[in-house]
């Protein structure tokens, strides 16, 4: 008697060594979540949980013929990106997205270890990249509220547009931006969902009581395999939300930096 299979969800992110975050943390969390995650490496990290000494991007021929490889074999039902750390992942997905565009594509922004952004990388050339050419085929981006006014501070995100810098990634052709830790009055932080027609939700967020590694990274799983299963936004936000408040509340240090999600069965 054949079991029902699970949604198939495609990865695209940097490997992590210690498992704190990217691949192979977002296959656990998928697993634990309902979904089965296969994946294309987009780059190789050499780290421990203090720091990250040094990234090795992979060539586009390769981030593609992964992709393309699994897509062609399996039926997929959603992808999640992120982080993207050259202007050459960003157009390879890009081109996978429009190539599959009615597979749900969640995109999860976050930034770039600084040994990779010191070297011949240039982050606004990347971030004009994924605005340009990536968020017009994006579902969903998910971005840690902070990371999002650093960027427009810093002038790496292309400007366009008014109001609060989540509408000026929308401007560009992602209908949801869901932003994490997002201050609405003092003493009241919550998750941000803002959608077409000036939709608007929001549900509390609590800061976590330790440094913790890829906070939001189980959320970008969870949304990812949500949408995966034909669920609709806001509905899957909330749904993704609660779901990951108790994953992400158990934490182990296992070495002599940052406190890491504990990702095994309770």
């Amino acid at each position: 008697m054949q079991e029902a299979s699970p949604p198939i969800v495609l990865v695209f992110g940097p490997f992590d060594p210690t498992g704190s975050a990217f691949l192979p943390a977002d296959a656990i969390t998928c697993a634990a979540l309902g979904g089965h995650a296969i994946s294309a490496i987009t780059a190789l990290h050499i780290q421990d949980t203090a720091n990250v000494e040094d990234v090795q991007d992979i060539s586009p021929d390769i981030i593609d013929d992964q992709a393309r490889c699994l897509l062609e074999d399996m039926s997929v039902r959603a992808i999640k990106a992120g982080p993207l750390y050259t202007t050459d992942a960003v157009r390879v997905l890009a081109q996978i997205a429009a190539d599959y565009a009615d597979v749900p594509l969640v995109v999860h922004l976050a930034g770039v270890p600084q040994v990779f952004a010191s070297n011949e990388h240039d982050l606004e050339e990347v971030n004009a990249a994924l605005c340009e050419l990536l968020l017009p085929q994006t579902d969903l981006v998910i971005i840690e509220d902070s990371l999002l006014s650093q960027w427009g501070n810093d002038g790496v995100l292309p400007g366009r547009g008014a109001g609060h810098l989540a509408d000026t990634l929308r401007s560009f052709g992602t209908p949801w931006v869901l932003t994490t830790g997002e201050t609405l009055r003092p003493g009241h932080r919550a998750y941000v969902l803002r959608g077409p027609d000036q939709q608007v939700f929001n549900w509390a967020w609590h800061a976590p009581q330790a440094r913790t590694a890829n906070l939001d990274g189980p959320l970008a799983c969870a949304l990812t395999v949500a949408l995966g299963q034909g669920k609709a936004l806001p509905g899957a936000a909330e749904d993704a939300i609660k779901a990951t408040v108790e994953l992400t509340a158990r934490t182990f240090r296992p070495g002599m930096g940052s406190r890491l999600i504990n990702r095994t069965a309770p």
